[in-house]
């Protein structure tokens, strides 16, 4: 198992001063044993950016990931998962909270910007209960590592909201090996400490996560694994030298190739099967559930499948992402479903799995997926909405898009144009079918405005 020193600096030196190396030392085979088997399952949710639906290779496409395929041979994997949202803050709110984004007006910033741009003016409020908060309260250790994008210091932060310790990045994006954001500002934490640590952010995000769930303890752990990959820059393991040029938003999202994101692919691939092997060989996989997931449709070399769009608009390849869920003895292997879920049915299932009870005060939207995940209830025809309104530099911002999908129909709107599909026929959303079943869009753009005067406005 490596371990790397962290030299933890005050806030001022933080942001003046470069990344420091460190030594790495032991190694991942030497992991200690655990003897029993904890009542309570333990939870490691793999969260990824940015990571298309078909980037994984069991999902039919060309990049190869042998861990996560296998990985989701072992449990249920879904063709019907949608991210809460289109954009990555929303969707870790609606994981955090189990209900959709816009209730809060965190989840309205689409996506936060940096720490720069918008200081601690809005983030997710420490007195909203959480994933984390409800889990701890239960009798878990917790612990985020990787990217949190939920609000920043003093005011908001893992620690805030529930959880024991953070190791990672507070900001959307950082470099791989500077672990600066895009403009510049050192971006690497341990807890609410900056820290200087060298190495590629995979790899110690990995490392960390390993560290965390082989320690001894005597009570179960919940792990949100939040890595950056594959989200840009474009950075592979072996392109350090070519981080030293990305100091600016404009570098952080140029550049990159197909090959540099198949390096990319390939080490969170390699970081996901260190970890599983990390729990199978301290004898907790039987005893773990571990579900593995993106917060949003794939970026500009992420492979997509039949579908059209892409991160940042309401199409398929916007929302559509893989998603697997593996629990021995509870959930067959070699399963596949076509239900629609959404991010927040994690939250709700994950609470029920852990016998933990969610807040009234704060319903849940999520669906508990357990019986179907255990085959005592069939699909359902649910219905599922978005609503996104970019307030991100060069993506339309002000355009609002908004979208339902209910059992095979979807309704989208793009600006002032709207659109059907039937998308049991069209999963790539190419024939517009709005003239031909008018009632139907009707329904739906009811619906849609229901839903829409239930959550939060936009502000202004």
């Amino acid at each position: 198992m490596n371990q790397r020193k962290l030299r933890r600096i005050g806030r001022r030196e933080f942001v003046g001063t470069a990344v420091a190396t460190t030594l790495l030392s032991a190694a991942s085979s030497q992991l200690p044993a655990f003897s029993a088997r904890q009542k309570r399952p333990n939870v490691l949710f793999i969260l990824t950016d940015d990571l298309g639906w078909g980037d994984i290779g069991i999902y039919g496409q060309e990049y190869q990931t042998p861990n996560l395929d296998q990985l989701a041979r072992e449990g249920t994997r879904f063709t019907n998962a949608y991210s809460a949202q289109t954009v990555c803050t929303p969707t870790r709110i609606g994981f955090f909270t189990g209900r959709y984004p816009a209730r809060l007006p965190v989840g309205l910033q689409e996506p936060l910007a940096n720490s720069r741009q918008i200081g601690d003016s809005v983030g997710l409020p420490p007195e909203v209960p959480t994933i984390a908060s409800l889990l701890k309260a239960n009798g878990y250790e917790t612990a985020l590592v990787g990217k949190w994008h939920s609000g920043y210091l003093p005011t908001y932060g893992p620690l805030k909201s529930g959880y024991d310790e953070f190791f990672g990045n507070y900001s959307g994006a950082i470099d791989y090996f500077t672990h600066k954001d895009g403009s510049g500002t050192p971006d690497f934490y341990e807890g609410e400490e900056p820290v200087e640590i060298s190495g590629y952010a995979t790899d110690l995000y990995t490392e960390r996560a390993i560290e965390f769930i082989t320690r001894e303890r005597d009570r179960p752990f919940y792990l949100s694994l939040h890595y950056n990959a594959p989200h840009w820059p474009w950075e592979g393991p072996e392109d350090e030298e070519l981080s030293r040029t990305f100091y600016n938003v404009n570098n952080f999202t140029a550049g990159g190739s197909r090959q540099t994101y198949a390096a990319i692919l390939k080490s969170l691939d390699d970081g996901v099967g260190r970890v599983l092997q990390a729990l199978k060989e301290s004898g907790q996989a039987d005893n773990t559930i571990v579900i593995f997931t993106s917060d949003n449709g794939g970026e500009r070399y992420s492979d997509l499948g039949p579908f059209q769009g892409r991160k940042g608009i309401l199409y398929e390849g916007g929302l559509r992402v893989p998603a697997f869920i593996r629990w021995p003895r509870v959930i067959q292997p070699n399963q596949v479903s076509n239900q629609p879920i959404i991010t927040f049915d994690w939250t709700a299932t994950l609470l029920a799995a852990t016998g933990t009870s969610s807040d009234p005060n704060y319903p849940l939207d999520g669906q508990n997926l357990l019986p179907l995940l255990q085959r005592r209830k069939p699909v359902n025809k649910r219905t599922l909405f978005w609503r996104y309104k970019s307030n991100l530099a060069g993506s339309s911002p002000g355009q609002l898009q908004a979208a339902v999908r209910s059992g095979d129909w979807k309704y989208l709107r793009l600006g002032e144009n709207e659109y059907l599909f039937n998308l049991a026929n069209d999963e790539g959303e190419q024939t517009d079918l709005k003239n031909d079943y008018p009632k139907v869009l009707r329904q739906l753009r009811e619906r849609f405005g229901q839903w829409d005067a239930q959550v939060l406005p936009y502000p202004g």
